[in-house]
Formats: structure tokens, sequence, C-alpha cells
């Protein structure tokens, strides 16, 4: 099992798999939306549970990482879990999945792709559309890069962590990487002539939507401004 959800909804997974056989759990990353039944499924199945190994802290205790008012609201605390270090592969009995490492969204971001089926789990790594926010601590550079990691994969289909399963992945992520490349040389144009990050956002994006006031700035276009300016580590 891919990710397992958030601690909202472990009521409603748990009774759903009733009669399934859950071996193992491989988490993508550490958000609290992508864990939350970790622990109920590991105390129903014995589940073996695996993750990046540097998401193994907040797996064991969640609360490492304080969520801000509106993640405690949508998804909750996750429950404690005891989790095992990915390598570089990850064998089931019948496939073989390549474990790569996409950090941007999350440090310990990790995708799975099964060459043989072209299966890829892409977690948060790829979220479709076209970004005009960015959470405070998501990394737009490294976002790119991982998402240019994805696209030189032969994947057949692409699995997101939420949205819609896509059979064209190549098509997908070039279209993603392209726009967050564009939009990266429009901001850094703008800062050029020294308008700030508040500006350029509502320059380039608009006025701030409804998602900045309820997450307290915490996911905004500035933040996506900010990222480009002061995460930026290799020239266009």
């Amino acid at each position: 099992m891919v990710d397992t959800g958030c601690a909202h909804t472990v009521h409603e997974l748990t009774p759903a798999l009733d009669g399934s056989h859950i071996h193992l759990i491989a988490n993508t990353h550490s958000h609290e939306d992508h864990l939350g039944a970790n622990a109920a499924l590991q105390s129903v199945f014995g589940a073996q549970i695996l993750a990046h190994r540097d998401a193994l802290p907040y797996l064991a205790d969640p609360r490492l990482r304080r969520l801000h008012p509106y993640q405690r609201v949508v998804w909750g605390y996750p429950a404690p879990s005891t989790g095992q270090a990915l390598g570089n592969q990850l064998e089931t009995e019948h496939f073989r999945f390549e474990v790569i490492h996409t950090p941007g969204h999350s440090p310990d971001h990790v995708c799975l792709y099964e060459p043989r089926q072209g299966w890829l789990f892409a977690g948060d790594a790829y979220v479709g559309g076209r970004d005009k926010a960015l959470r405070r601590d998501y990394n737009v550079w490294q976002i790119i890069d991982s998402l240019k990691k994805l696209a030189r994969l032969d994947a057949q289909y692409i699995f997101p962590g939420s949205g819609t399963v896509r059979d064209n992945p190549k098509e997908a992520l070039r279209t993603k990487i392209e726009y967050l490349e564009q939009t990266a040389g429009r901001v850094l144009e703008l800062h050029s002539r020294g308008l700030s990050h508040r500006r350029i956002g509502r320059q380039l994006f608009g006025p701030e939507r409804l998602i900045s006031y309820i997450t307290l700035g915490h996911f905004s276009a500035r933040n996506l401004v900010r990222s480009y300016i002061e995460d930026k580590e290799v020239p266009l």
C-alpha cells in the first residue's frame, strides 16, 4: 500500500480494507495526510512500514512537526508508527520498484517506479495544474529538479497522491516543468527590477486567494515568489 491517508479517515479506511492482506506500506513522505492510518494498519495487519530515513522520526513521533490550525482541522495528527528505511529498491512478491528521492515538496519525499509495468507512484512530487501559491516549507527549485528526474523515466501511468491518474505522464510532467520554469523567469526578472515579493505575487498571480487567508499565509503566492528568489540554487 502506498500512503495511508490522514488521521480523520482512519475509521473509514480500516473497515474498507476488511478481507485484504496488507503486508507492506510505503510512505512517500512524512506529511500528516499520507501516514494517518499507519498505526492502525500496522496494528490490524502487522504491516511493515517503509519510508525515507529522514521521515522515520516523524513516523515515530508525528508531533515533532507542529501542525498549523488548518492542518489539525483538515487532517489531524497521526498516531505514532514504527518504520524502517527504504533502500534503492522495494521488492514485493510480484513487483520491483525503484525508489527515487524527489525532494521539494518535502525533504524526505520519494517516488516509486515499476519499470516493467510503467507505474509511477508520485505522492505529492507531481500535482497537476498551474501553481499560483506554495507552502512556506516547500522548495520550488527542488520541485523542478525532481519533476525532471521523473520526466526521464519511461512511465506509462502516473499515480499522484491526489488528483487524476494520468496515462500521458511525460506530457503532463513536461507541461508542469515548462510552466514552473517560465514563471521562474518572470519572477526573477521582476525581482531584478526591485519589486517586493508581495508586488511580484500580485502582478503575476493577482490578489492572494482564499487559501492564503484560511492557512494564515502558510500557503500563498508570496511564498511561491519567496522560494523562487531565496531558494534559487542553479541558474536557468
